[in-house]
């Protein structure tokens, strides 16, 4: 009598970036970096900045006019110029907010075979220099539209990455590898209610750094609850 030797399911780590890897929002700590070097003003910019985020927080915000909103100067100054930014973003904003166990975390993952994607609603500009920090080579991001010359043009490009979109991008992401969710073993870390769609529909979600009304939603779920930023390992 023969045995089937049952192969096991591809597992899938899959990362909210701001607040759940990293203790703060990129998209709003770009804009305040892109006031710092003289690209925004202070009063307008930094108060529509802090509106857009509140809306965001809310699970209100119109994505495609904030996006327009948050990379009209990237546009405007160029890839050079814009690229070079973000090299300065990485070396004095976010490498410094990057911890060893949110490194820990994600290197854990890696190192156990399991394939590994950031899912952030922040636009791709700004995520992708993020991820690779992380060790991290699939980003699946609010993508940006390009113009003739290979430029962002401020609007959106596809299924903004957010909320239930999050879940379509994640279809399409497996669809395009030929795999379904019931052909994956999946986990989920994020911080935020508009990723509740994404929670629900992976196998083991994990409310990662809650807000409070997801701490909330975790502890009547019974979901696995993992505070990153007050732990040392």
């Amino acid at each position: 009598m023969s045995s089937v030797t049952q192969v096991p399911r591809p597992r899938l780590a899959l990362f909210d970036l701001d607040h759940t890897l990293i203790p703060m929002d990129s998209d709003h700590g770009w804009g305040e970096f892109s006031i710092a070097i003289g690209w925004s003003d202070r009063a307008e910019f930094g108060q529509r900045n802090d509106e857009f985020f509140a809306h965001y927080q809310a699970g209100t915000l119109n994505v495609h006019d904030y996006v327009r909103f948050a990379t009209e100067a990237v546009v405007q100054r160029g890839a050079d110029a814009a690229n070079a930014a973000h090299q300065r973003f990485m070396q004095e904003v976010i490498g410094p907010a990057i911890k060893p166990q949110a490194i820990a975390l994600v290197q854990n993952h890696l190192d156990a075979g399991d394939t590994v994607v950031i899912t952030s609603a922040t636009n791709e500009f700004v995520t992708r220099p993020i991820a690779q920090a992380f060790g991290v080579q699939e980003l699946i991001a609010t993508d940006l539209e390009r113009d003739a010359t290979g430029w962002y043009t401020g609007a959106v490009k596809g299924i903004p990455n957010m909320r239930e979109g999050k879940v379509a991008r994640m279809d399409a992401w497996l669809a395009q590898r030929g795999l379904s969710w019931d052909e994956v073993e999946s986990t989920f870390y994020s911080d935020s209610m508009n990723d509740v769609p994404l929670l629900e529909r992976v196998n083991h979600p994990v409310a990662t750094n809650p807000e409070p009304r997801l701490r909330a939603l975790a502890q009547e779920r019974g979901w696995r609850v993992l505070d990153l930023f007050t732990e040392n390992t």
